[in-house]
């Protein structure tokens, strides 16, 4: 999706929020609302509460001319696709939208996590290839994660599903990114972490202190140049067993504060804040 030219101020004030079902912990208001204050943008970011009896509604009112777009987080991300005018190339092949921009009425959808999972892994990996990856889950965090796999040049990518099912599916809605499916088990564990140069958490297993989707034992089959990413905002234990074995290690935060900035710039045309973002999301996420 083309960067608009930036926003009017004077035109405001305006509205943005982030979309789901809970949003309560969501991050986002606190690396958006000084963003806008950067350029002096008069907007308010909001959590916009959705259950999905009220979706059809809640997209209708980002038509209104007050209203910029919206985030999108679970478990809207694929039923908004329907509700809004047009989407992305990459967000048709994703099957997923979070992010949602008003254009003179009109509703784009677009998904920036793509983005920023790319950033994320080419800070992570300082340039080198991720040359043949494992991921954990299949939903839609770990389509945004295979295409920008993909897109960095990945010679192979297995998805690791406890539903080997899903796991297919997802290769066959992505194909022809060089996706391999898998059920996620000890076995699948010993035989491909050896030959993986970027293993990625995107299971919820990690949000609770204690649960990890692997054994920790199992990280000293990766290279000692690997990098282990967990999508959760935090040090999960997954992370911390791999700093531990002296891995190179990214949480989530990276990858939401670049999608978002991506985002940003989509809805006001200004070019985001970076560095003002991440310290203001990684000061909400230590206070929670």
């Amino acid at each position: 999706m083309a960067t608009p030219p930036p926003l009017d101020a004077a035109g405001g004030p305006y509205r943005l929020g982030v979309i789901g079902d809970p949003v309560a912990h969501s991050l986002s208001p606190a690396l958006h609302q000084p963003a806008l204050a950067a350029f002096g943008i008069p907007a308010v970011y909001e959590r916009w509460h959705t259950p999905a009896p009220d979706l059809p509604s809640r997209i209708a009112t980002l038509r209104d001319r007050d209203a910029l777009g919206a985030s999108v987080t679970v478990p809207h991300k694929v039923a908004v696709m329907s509700l809004i005018d047009d989407v992305s190339p990459q967000a048709r092949r994703a099957g997923a939208v979070n992010t949602i921009v008003n254009r003179g009425g009109n509703l784009f959808g677009d998904n920036t996590d793509i983005h920023g999972f790319s950033v994320t892994m080419s800070n992570v990996l300082a340039g080198s290839s991720p040359g043949i990856a494992l991921v954990l889950g299949a939903g839609g965090a770990a389509r945004a994660v295979v295409l920008a796999l993909e897109a960095a040049g990945a010679g192979e990518i297995i998805v690791a599903n406890r539903d080997v099912q899903r796991a297919m599916e997802l290769a066959e809605d992505l194909h022809p990114a060089p996706v391999r499916a898998a059920a996620l088990d000890d076995d699948l564990l010993t035989r491909e972490l050896s030959r993986a140069a970027i293993l990625v958490n995107a299971t919820s297993l990690g949000w609770r202190q204690g649960e990890m989707p692997l054994a920790a034992s199992l990280l000293g089959r990766l290279p000692p140049d690997a990098v282990v990413v967990d999508l959760t905002y935090r040090d999960t234990d997954l992370l911390l067993a791999a700093a531990r074995r002296d891995l190179r290690t990214s949480d989530g935060l990276p990858m939401l504060v670049h999608q978002g900035a991506r985002a940003f710039t989509l809805w006001t045309g200004y070019p985001a804040p970076v560095a003002t973002m991440l310290a203001a999301a990684t000061t909400a996420r230590d206070r929670a």
